[in-house]
């Protein structure tokens, strides 16, 4: 192994959480769909996993669980402002003329 410069891990997650999409992209209707499926199933166990709280006894565990739907909701939206970014690509032509 060749010694470099050492890298910390928060210098290596400043480089990630900066990184910002281009302001426009295009991907595929399949892609855009599975997308949105995603979404709706992280919003739909989120619902679930905070009705569940109401019936967790330990503060720790309630704790731990609203997490968990803290989580859930986030990535719903940063995939919804991933969506808002994209545009979908028109199907090509099956056959060429």
């Amino acid at each position: 192994m060749i010694p470099g410069p050492a890298i910390s891990v928060r210098e290596v997650r400043a480089v990630i959480y900066d990184w910002s999409p281009p302001e426009s992209f295009e991907i595929s209707p399949r892609f855009r769909r599975s997308i949105e499926e995603r979404i709706a199933r992280l919003e739909r166990d989120a619902d679930w996993d905070e009705a569940q709280a109401a019936l967790l006894e330990s503060p720790d565990h309630i704790r731990r669980q609203m997490r968990l739907v803290a989580a859930e909701r986030a990535e719903a939206l940063r995939m919804r402002v991933f969506l808002d970014r994209a545009t979908t690509r028109l199907p090509g032509r099956l056959i060429a003329m």
